[in-house]
C-alpha cells in the first residue's frame, strides 16, 4: 500500500510538471530581452560541441603546452576557427545552401596547389575543388585561382 501511495504522488508529480514537456528554462541576471538570451545560449552550446568535436579529431589532441603564451595562443586560434565557422554557416544559411560540414572540411583538405617549370615558365596548377567546398569559397565571397596560372 505504501508502494501504491509514492508511486500515486510520483505520477500526480509527473503531471504536473508535464506542461514543462519540450520547453527549456534559463535563469540570468542579464536585462535582455528573452529571444537575445535564448540565442546566445543556443550559440554557447554549439561552441561546447564545437570543442568536443575538435577534441574527438586525432590530429588536434594531444596537444602539450608548457608556456602561457602558447596557451593562450592555442585557446585563441580555436575561437578563432570557432567565429569563423560559424560566420561561414550563417552565410550559407543566408543564401539557402544545403551543405555538410563535414563535406567542406573534405574538400578544403583535398584542395593543392602544385609549382611547375615548364619550358623556363613558372605555373601553378590548382586541384579541383570537391564536395560542398565551392559552396563556401562562394558563401565567403572568395574567388578560386583559375585552375592553371603562370608564376610571375
Amino acid at each position: 500500500m505504501g508502494t501504491f501511495q509514492k508511486n500515486a504522488g510520483n505520477e500526480a508529480k509527473i503531471q504536473a510538471e508535464a506542461r514543462y514537456d519540450g520547453k527549456w528554462v534559463l535563469q540570468t541576471n542579464l536585462a535582455d530581452e528573452p529571444p537575445i538570451i535564448a540565442l546566445a545560449y543556443k550559440e554557447r552550446w554549439m561552441v561546447e560541441t564545437m570543442f568536443r568535436t575538435m577534441k574527438s579529431i586525432p590530429e588536434t589532441r594531444p596537444i602539450y603546452h608548457k608556456c602561457d603564451e602558447t596557451i593562450r595562443g592555442h585557446v585563441f586560434c580555436s575561437f578563432l576557427a570557432l567565429l569563423l565557422k560559424r560566420a561561414l554557416e550563417q552565410r550559407l544559411e543566408a543564401k539557402g545552401e544545403r551543405w555538410e560540414w563535414a563535406e567542406i572540411v573534405r574538400g578544403l583538405d583535398n584542395l593543392h596547389e602544385v609549382e611547375a617549370v615548364f619550358q623556363g615558365k613558372r605555373f601553378v596548377l590548382r586541384s579541383q575543388v570537391l564536395g560542398h567546398a565551392h559552396k563556401a569559397f562562394m558563401a565567403a565571397g572568395v574567388a578560386l585561382p583559375p585552375t592553371l596560372r603562370e608564376q610571375a
